[in-house]
């Protein structure tokens, strides 16, 4: 399966790259992507890919880049910017739904690690060191939009973030986590009905507080079978983040390589890239 990957986005890179090349540089950005890939794709370090002996035959005719050269022009915006319209390009592949999920994964990291932007943080009901991917879902076209940060960081201010790239009218569905008044305000600007659990378990209903009116229609909603339908669909996100760590070359635990948030950010991409290619060709069934 490796090799389709790699063919697949191959021809994706070439194509959108489309001969792009900074000053003076011996490489084009569309050979940097594609070495980095190469590497990601095998859960190997970026040397390891600088080296010909670990390619196959057909790939040695040209020249690879050292591995200060990979890790340099892996720092420029022109590469960067190529990885992302790599995954926007494979996010469009599908039209978007009416409804989308929000969750967090933990992307822990050794407690004795030196890497000084990893921070403590709750990661399923325990506390570990690292950083977290918090993402938006949808059904059709997978993780739309995602970021990475330091474990502490609190899901719903992340969300905030998060849901100011969020376009197209329809539901958000979250967990608990995510029922704040702010929250909803924030959707409804964008024509989104945002739908949790409330937070308290035990809770009837609000309280003496002053809430939003988007989150009372939320609990009206919620009352109903197609709300309770809705609520019950946030299992999907769980599915795909374990057909992201499951797939071959998905995403596994963090290797001792990857590490500051930079690193961990890349590595998410391109595992993303691939998973991305991995659900809309060489697995419809699960699109």
């Amino acid at each position: 399966m490796e090799s389709e990957l790699y063919k697949k986005v191959y021809q994706l890179v070439i194509k959108i790259a489309n001969g792009r090349k900074i000053k003076r540089a011996v490489f084009f950005d569309a050979e940097i992507v594609l070495t980095y890939l190469w590497a990601v794709l095998h859960d190997r370090p970026i040397y390891w890919a600088c080296q010909k002996k670990n390619w196959p035959v057909y790939y040695r005719r040209k020249p690879l880049p050292t591995a200060s050269t990979m890790t340099r022009r892996l720092r420029k915006q022109g590469v960067q910017n190529l990885l992302k319209e790599v995954e926007r390009a494979l996010i469009k592949v599908f039209p978007p739904s009416l409804c989308r999920w929000i969750d967090a994964k933990a992307l822990p990291v050794s407690r004795i690690s030196k890497d000084k932007q990893a921070r403590w943080g709750p990661a399923c009901g325990s506390m570990a060191k690292g950083y977290k991917l918090y993402t938006i879902a949808d059904s059709t076209q997978g993780f739309v939009i995602w970021t990475v940060r330091p474990m502490n960081q609190s899901e719903p201010i992340v969300a905030q973030e998060l849901i100011c790239s969020l376009n197209g009218e329809g539901y958000l569905i979250g967990d608990r986590a995510y029922d704040t008044n702010n929250l909803y305000e924030e959707l409804s600007h964008k024509s989104i009905q945002l739908l949790t659990p409330q937070r308290r378990k035990n809770a009837k209903r609000f309280g003496h507080r002053r809430n939003s009116v988007h989150r009372i229609r939320a609990m009206n909603i919620k009352d109903t079978y197609f709300g309770r339908g809705l609520l019950d669909s946030r299992r999907q996100i769980e599915r795909m983040y374990g057909q992201l760590t499951n797939f071959g070359c998905g995403l596994s635990p963090l290797p001792n390589w990857v590490r500051t948030l930079f690193r961990v950010e890349m590595w998410v991409r391109a595992k993303l890239i691939f998973y991305q290619i991995w659900r809309t060709e060489l697995a419809p069934s699960v699109a």
